[in-house]
């Protein structure tokens, strides 16, 4: 996740027929679905947009339309945006908020005027339900296999991020691990990359001037963990190994190059969270109950030697 200052609206209409799956009742319906996600400029978000569309294609056919803007993790921003999804009579809202409490007014609103709002990616005070990736489990994954590479020694730092719900959580599962080895030093763990490829940049250019010798770096995403890998080249540094989270696809490609330093990545699964969250979402507008009001996906690691098991996002 990574921020970005441009601020991205596009309409999604969805133009193929209906499933021979969806029964008749479903296909005699709209849906209208709001999607506000923090930076378009990630590939991540862009696919919670694709599965969204994809799973209103599925429920109503051609009655559906998505429209997706971008926050650029800026809280007076999507709080507008999620008002006027309301004005634009939207069914549900799909949102990836900034910050966890600070949208509990504007989604009582939407909710009020008949809204479902779904938090997607990371949590929100008041949605109606959640769908999110285990980010604890995806930071423990990802830090006992770089642990177990550096073979339970040696210096780590901690790319870090945005303070969503997410990032915090990726973060406090790697370092509960980390804490498990007493000869494991970390040397920085609150430099914020923003998320982005740039900000890895930055981030670990500063990290490698003020560390002359560093043997493993945790980044909270695959943007960050790209630019970290960037900035030991341009360093001439290759003594550290790179894990992250994601399961992009550049950063699938980019672990299959040699002497590559990016080692692994926990895995997200973008498509299939805007799937379950719409599928919640369209429950809740026939006035059914659901089962659960947390849906967790498990991540599973990617190394070099397991790429060729990853799943498409």
């Amino acid at each position: 996740m990574s921020k970005n200052n441009n601020y991205a609206s596009i309409f999604l209409a969805c133009v193929l027929g209906v499933s021979g799956s969806v029964n008749t009742v479903a296909a005699e319906k709209s849906l209208k679905i709001g999607v506000s996600v923090s930076d378009l400029g990630n590939p991540f978000f862009a696919r919670i947009a694709q599965g969204a569309e994809a799973k209103a294609r599925e429920l109503v056919g051609d009655k559906a339309e998505v429209i997706l803007v971008s926050s650029a993790y800026d809280v007076e921003r999507q709080r507008r945006q999620i008002d006027q999804f309301v004005a634009q009579r939207v069914d549900m809202i799909l949102l990836s908020a900034a910050v966890y409490d600070a949208f509990e007014e504007a989604i009582a609103r939407a909710q009020q005027a008949g809204v479902k709002v779904l938090a997607v990616d990371v949590k929100a005070a008041g949605a109606d339900a959640t769908v999110t990736t285990d980010n604890p489990q995806a930071g423990n994954i990802a830090c006992r296999y770089l642990a177990e590479q550096i073979q339970g020694t040696g210096n780590v730092v901690i790319l870090n991020g945005p303070q969503v719900s997410s990032i915090i959580e990726r973060v406090e599962g790697c370092q509960r691990v980390l804490a498990e080895y007493p000869d494991i030093h970390v040397l920085s763990s609150n430099r914020n990359s923003g998320g982005s490829r740039e900000g890895g940049l930055e981030m670990m250019t500063h990290l490698l001037m003020a560390y002359p010798h560093i043997d493993a770096v945790f980044t909270i995403n695959d943007p960050a963990a790209l630019g970290a890998e960037i900035a030991a080249q341009q360093s001439g540094r290759d003594e550290f190994i790179i894990v992250s989270v994601d399961g992009a696809p550049s950063v699938v490609e980019a672990m299959k190059q040699p002497n590559a330093l990016i080692r692994g990545t926990a895995t997200q699964s973008p498509t299939q969270m805007a799937k379950k969250a719409v599928e919640m979402g369209f429950e809740l507008m026939q006035g059914k109950t659901l089962d659960t009001t947390e849906v967790l996906i498990p991540a599973v690691l990617l190394t070099p030697e397991t790429t060729t098991s990853a799943k498409q996002w």
